[in-house]
């Protein structure tokens, strides 16, 4: 699977863009990242607040039936996208509060939005991905929320971690017949907050 990079400066949401791709342009495999949403969203009809500088993107892909289910994907993100992290948050404690949220030092710094459409009797999976880079909103629940500036003092290009992040699915399906939903969900267990 190779994933096809669409780039915008200004979306109302990524998703929103990658539903738009699948229905009216007949795409079936992509990436679409922006500079700004206006209308960010999270789960449950939040609202995800998309400061400029920040990683706001969505994949899209259709379920084919060999690959894992719809549900089985809110353990596969979370797994892939900590992997991505880590690589840039060493010896840092990368966690997960679920169902979305990927946590560094138990604080907020990506959240996942898994959205399941049919289009033309297909099943897609769109996965929106906000990953705070170099700012973070001030939220006041629970969870802080930090940034990878913040955490490592390094100012990462958007585009290398949405590369690294690309990789990390291509290989997922690349070495798909030795996936394994059993270690997925081990590790998932091993990292989630209480």
């Amino acid at each position: 699977m190779k994933f096809k990079i669409f780039k915008f400066k200004s979306v109302t949401s990524t998703n929103d863009v990658a539903l738009n791709l699948i229905q009216k342009e007949k795409k079936t495999i992509g990436c679409v990242y922006a500079d700004m949403q206006t209308k960010g969203r999270g789960t449950h009809g939040r609202k995800w607040i998309s400061d400029k500088g920040n990683l706001l993107g969505s994949l899209f892909f259709p379920l084919e039936n060999n690959y894992p289910a719809f549900n089985e994907f809110s353990i596969i993100n979370p797994v892939i996208l900590s992997g991505v992290i880590e690589n840039y948050c060493k010896k840092k404690n990368v966690s997960f509060k679920w169902p979305n949220d990927v946590l560094v030092n138990r604080k907020k710094i990506c959240g996942i939005l898994q959205e399941l459409i049919t289009s033309n009797n297909k099943k897609f999976l769109i996965i929106g991905i906000g990953i705070n880079i170099v700012s973070h909103p001030n939220i006041n629940n629970e969870y802080q929320a930090t940034n990878i500036f913040l955490e490592t003092k390094i100012k990462l290009p958007i585009r290398e971690i949405m590369d690294k992040i690309i990789f990390s699915y291509e290989n997922f399906f690349l070495n798909l017949n030795s996936y394994n939903y059993s270690s997925f969900k081990k590790k998932a267990d091993l990292m989630a907050e209480n």
